[in-house]
């Protein structure tokens, strides 16, 4: 077995060789980085890599790079600013699963059925902004929304907004608490520590109290966004997840 020392002096000198290829293309290559992608790619990204959590990557786009060197890196390394984590193997086996996902067909990217502007005129009237922001405008309690196209599969999009609280990140799961005077404290939780718990509440203020100040306290793990099952004809709701999808970083050219 290599050396990490070794390991990471491979990845560094590879990453910044922009002309590298990748070395281990062939069909038992292709299928050894399938196995290692199902298992620790696939729960964000989905078993074929069609998108989840993380972004579709058989489409053939990659918004951090696209050269085999830039993909290399992205997976040893992940992606700073993003959920994406680093994937602790040697070179040959994150090669491997470069193979597998450029071994993707790239049709195979699904398209949305909808229409965006009107996309847009339904985010607009169903009030989305007051939690969510878009290129800066909107509010903030809810996820921005800004890039979530180049993150997000469609069937996510859609499920983000018909079943809220199938997918529910930490950073929005809701304090409640009361204070030793009986005062009611409620809010996204930000921090919490064996002492004292930070939130930030509807008016989005920031808090910090000493739990020993509290008479109640507990974390609510479900989403406070309601479903909009009920409340959107499924014109709108492909209109909806159109528009979702629509908002994405530039493809880069070729």
């Amino acid at each position: 077995m290599k050396s990490l020392p070794y390991i990471f002096s491979a990845v560094s000198l590879l990453a910044q060789n922009e002309a590298v290829r990748n070395p281990l293309t062939s069909p038992d290559d292709v299928s050894a980085g399938a196995k290692t992608f199902r298992s620790h790619c696939g729960p964000c990204h989905g078993l074929n890599a069609e998108g989840g959590r993380g972004p579709n990557l058989a489409a053939g786009i990659f918004y951090h790079g696209e050269t085999d060197a830039a993909l290399l890196k992205n997976i040893s390394d992940g992606i700073s600013g993003t959920e994406m984590p680093g994937l602790f193997y040697s070179p040959d086996r994150v090669w491997q699963v470069v193979a597998y996902i450029r071994s993707l067909n790239s049709a195979s990217g699904a398209k949305p059925s909808g229409n965006s502007g009107r996309g847009e005129t339904v985010f607009q009237e169903k009030k989305c902004t007051q939690c969510h922001r878009v290129a800066g405008e909107g509010g903030r309690l809810g996820p921005d929304l800004t890039l979530i196209g180049g993150t997000r599969s469609l069937n996510h999009l859609r499920q983000a907004v018909l079943d809220p609280n199938a997918d529910v990140r930490q950073r929005y799961w809701v304090v409640n608490a009361a204070t030793r005077s009986g005062t009611p404290q409620s809010g996204f939780l930000m921090n919490e520590d064996t002492y004292s718990v930070q939130f930030i509440d509807m008016a989005e203020q920031l808090h910090s109290i000493q739990k020993t100040d509290l008479s109640k306290f507990s974390v609510d793990k479900t989403s406070k966004m309601p479903s909009f099952k009920a409340l959107l004809t499924e014109r709108e709701l492909e209109d909806l997840v159109a528009y979702l999808w629509s908002l994405r970083p530039k493809e880069r050219e070729r």
